[in-house]
This record gives C-alpha cells, sequence and structure tokens, in this order.
C-alpha cells in the first residue's frame, strides 16, 4: 500500500472517528433551556396568529426583503423549522412552484394542521407538515436544499443534537438561514437579554462545531441576525 492511499484511508478512518464520538455527545447533550416551549406544545393557532403576523414584528414586517435576499429558485426543497403560524412556509411555496417542496414543520400539531388549511385553501399542494420533537427536525437524509430558521434557534432546547439533524438532512452544498433576535446589551430589550440565550458569536460557533461554514453575516435587518450557513 502507497504512502499516499495509506494516509487517505487513515483520514477517512478518523473523520468516522470524529463523527462517532461528536455524535455520541450530542445524544448526551443537556438541556439548555428548560421548559421555553412548554406553552407550544398544545397552543391554538387563533391564539398565536396575530403575535406571530402583526405590524412591529420585524420578521413580518421584513418578509418581502428577507425572501429577497434568500433568492428562492423554482423547485427547491425547503425546510421551514419552527414555522409557525407559517407565513414563511406559504410563500416558500408560491415561488417553488408545483416542482418545489416545502416542510413546514413545528412541534406545535395545531400549528401544522392550520398551516396545511392555508396552503389548501390557496391550492398549493406543495407543502408538507411535519411535527417534529426537541431533538430531531424529523427529515430523511438530504432531502432538503434550505434549511430556514426564523426566530425559532433561541427555542432549541437541544441546539447542537437539532443543528445535527438539520445537517443530515440537508443535501450536499445545502444551505442553513438563522435569523434570530440580537442579543446585544447596547441595543437589545431587556426581555430579549432575558429570553435569548445566545448572541450572535456564540451561534456562529455552535452552528459551526456541527460542520457547517458561515458564509454569510448580513446586515438587512435591524433587530435580528441573519446568518447563511453552507453544509
Amino acid at each position: 500500500m502507497t504512502s499516499k492511499v495509506f494516509s487517505k484511508e487513515l483520514s477517512i478512518f478518523l473523520s468516522v472517528l470524529l463523527v462517532l464520538f461528536m455524535t455520541n455527545c450530542w445524544a448526551d447533550e443537556e438541556n439548555v433551556n428548560p421548559g421555553i416551549n412548554s406553552h407550544y406544545y398544545d397552543a391554538k393557532f387563533d391564539q398565536w396568529v396575530e403575535t406571530f403576523e402583526s405590524p412591529g414584528r420585524e420578521v413580518f414586517d421584513e418578509k418581502e426583503t428577507i425572501l429577497q435576499e434568500i433568492q428562492i429558485q423554482p423547485g427547491m426543497r425547503i425546510a421551514d423549522i419552527g414555522a409557525g403560524t407559517g407565513f414563511y412556509s406559504i410563500a416558500f411555496a408560491q415561488q417553488t412552484g408545483e416542482k418545489g417542496l416545502v416542510y413546514a414543520v413545528d412541534i406545535s400539531s395545531d400549528f401544522i394542521k392550520n398551516i396545511l388549511l392555508r396552503a389548501n385553501n390557496q391550492s398549493l399542494n406543495n407543502i408538507k407538515g411535519v411535527i417534529n420533537n426537541q431533538k430531531e427536525i424529523g427529515l430523511s437524509k438530504n432531502s432538503i436544499d434550505l434549511a430556514f430558521i426564523c426566530d425559532t434557534y433561541h427555542h432549541f432546547e437541544y441546539p447542537l443534537t437539532t443543528l445535527q439533524s438539520i445537517y443530515q438532512a440537508l443535501d450536499t452544498g445545502g444551505k442553513l438561514i438563522i435569523i434570530d433576535f440580537k442579543r446585544d446589551p447596547q441595543i437589545s430589550s431587556s426581555w430579549v437579554m432575558g429570553h435569548v440565550r445566545a448572541n450572535k458569536n456564540k451561534v456562529i460557533k455552535e452552528v459551526e462545531s456541527v460542520g457547517f461554514k458561515l458564509v454569510e453575516d448580513s446586515n438587512i435587518l435591524e433587530r435580528n441576525i441573519f446568518l447563511t450557513f453552507i453544509k
């Protein structure tokens, strides 16, 4: 066996060992924010739609700006993780077209039920609902081109385990977009400082620790970070 071949096989072997080691670490990850989602399991769509889709919420007000920045292409496979009332899921389905596919992912069964009702009322047949848990998004390997997480990352109780689930679901070269509150004592409200666990640097560190690479840190939003990673 030549030294070049041996070196390649050793590299592959070490990579496999690293994946197995990290997977075991993620499986044992402690809950970083116990109870933060307790009120969402039995949440009712009608009680939250005005909160999520009201003027003054930046990710709602700037929806068109965000969609333009993402540059959705026809035929894309997208997971809207923490879909809530689904206004981004619906927009994605409209932009990906009939050959595209959108997974609306949320822990609330009532949210998912009503997103699908919304889609049916608009004759959108390219949305699938997924009720996930706190550790996995519930999608198969290499099944999506884009994972979209909007004002939901700070609700991840097991961030590294969930990120690994997202990493596996993304196809090669797939992108992960995270939009979340800026946690900065200079500009953030006391509510954000108390509610949001990680600032931008910590989010980047956590996401890159599972294998993603940061490719863009956009400043199009005033009160939210907008980070794009690639698998």
